[in-house]
C-alpha cells in the first residue's frame, strides 16, 4: 500500500524536476527522498521519471499520476492549513496571579469582556510575587508592595473589611472602645492565617494595640470562612464585596459597624513589560469593570 508521504515527495520532485531540490523543499535528506520515489515506483510497477544528468523528466505514467494526484494533495493540504488557522487561538494570552477569592468575586464575572485568554494562578502575596519574578505570570493583583528589582506597582482598588457574624449573633451595647475590645477578644474567631493578617491591622487601627486572642479555626479560604460564619462557627473580618448575597438572605450580619479596616490592592508587573498592549488592555478592563468603592457603596 502506498504511503501518503510518497505521494507528497513525488509531487515535489515533479514540480522541481530534481530530487535534491525536492529534498530541500521538504526538509529531507536526498537519500530519503530517493527512497520515497523508489517505493512509489515499485508500488505503481513502472518508472515515473527518466533520470538525466540535469533533471528528472516525467514519463507518460508519471504525467498521468501527477495529473490525478496534484489536485487531491493540494486540496488536502489547504484544508489542513485552513483548519489549523481556525482552531489556533488568536487572542492574546495573559497570565495573572491573585488570591482565589478575589478572582472569583471581582474578575471571573467579567472574563467574557476581556477579549483575551486568561490563565489564572492563585496564592498568597509572596507566592504570586515569586511567579511574577520568575516570568511565570505577566501580572499579579496583590495587597503587599514588596521591594523587588524591576517590579512596578499600580494602585487598583481599596477593599473594606468589616466584622461579620452569624445573623442571630447577639451584639451587646458598650459605652467605650475598651469594653468593646475586651468583648471582641472573648469571642470565637475564624482567621485566614495563624499570623492574623488583617485582624492585626484592624486592632492596630481601631484599638492601637495587638489583639490578645487566638483564632479558634484557621481557614485559608475566605469563602469557607463565610460559609462557616453562616453556620454559626464564629466571627471574622471579611471584605464587603463578597457579602451581598449572605446579607440579603439573612445568613450573616455586620457587627460593630463603625469599626472597619481598609486594604489597598495593587497591580504589579515587570517594568520591562509595562508597555505591552495586552497588559494595558487588561488593566483598563479590570478598572472599568469595578463597582464603586466600598466606602461609597455600603452593603
Amino acid at each position: 500500500m502506498a504511503n501518503f508521504e510518497w505521494y507528497r515527495s513525488f509531487i515535489t520532485i515533479y514540480k522541481h524536476s530534481s530530487v535534491s531540490e525536492a529534498a530541500k523543499t521538504r526538509i529531507m535528506t536526498q537519500p530519503a527522498m530517493s527512497q520515497h520515489l523508489a517505493s512509489l515506483e515499485a508500488e505503481v510497477g513502472e518508472p515515473l521519471f527518466t533520470r538525466t544528468a540535469r533533471k528528472m523528466v516525467p514519463t507518460e505514467r508519471g504525467k498521468e499520476l501527477y495529473t490525478e494526484l496534484a489536485p487531491l494533495i493540494e486540496s488536502l493540504e489547504e484544508t489542513t492549513l485552513s483548519f489549523k488557522t481556525v482552531s489556533s487561538p488568536t487572542l492574546p494570552v495573559v497570565k495573572i496571579g491573585t488570591a482565589q477569592e478575589f478572582f472569583r468575586e471581582r474578575l471571573a464575572p467579567y472574563l467574557h469582556t476581556f477579549h483575551m485568554r486568561v490563565f489564572a494562578y492563585y496564592g498568597l502575596a509572596a507566592y504570586i510575587l515569586d511567579l511574577l519574578t520568575e516570568d511565570k505570570v505577566d501580572i499579579i493583583v496583590t495587597s503587599q508592595k514588596y521591594t523587588a528589582p524591576g517590579i512596578e506597582y499600580l494602585h487598583y482598588v481599596e477593599e473594606q473589611f468589616v466584622i461579620v457574624a452569624p445573623y442571630h449573633y447577639e451584639e451587646p451595647d458598650f459605652n467605650d472602645s475598651k469594653q468593646l475590645e475586651a468583648w471582641l477578644c472573648s469571642q470565637t474567631w475564624l482567621s485566614y492565617g495563624l499570623e492574623l493578617p488583617i485582624i492585626r491591622r484592624f486592632w492596630r487601627e481601631n484599638f492601637q494595640k495587638r489583639p490578645q486572642m487566638k483564632p479558634e479555626h484557621v481557614l485559608p479560604d475566605l469563602h469557607i470562612i463565610l460559609s462557616a460564619i453562616e453556620h454559626g462557627a464564629g466571627i471574622s473580618l471579611l471584605p464587603t464585596y463578597m457579602l451581598a448575597n449572605s446579607l440579603q438572605t439573612n445568613k450573616v450580619k455586620i457587627i460593630c459597624k463603625p469599626y472597619k479596616v481598609t486594604n489597598n490592592l495593587y497591580f504589579a508587573y515587570k517594568i520591562k513589560n509595562s508597555t505591552i498592549p495586552k497588559l494595558r488592555i487588561l488593566i483598563e478592563a479590570l478598572k472599568g469593570n469595578m463597582p464603586p468603592t466600598d466606602s461609597k457603596n455600603e452593603v
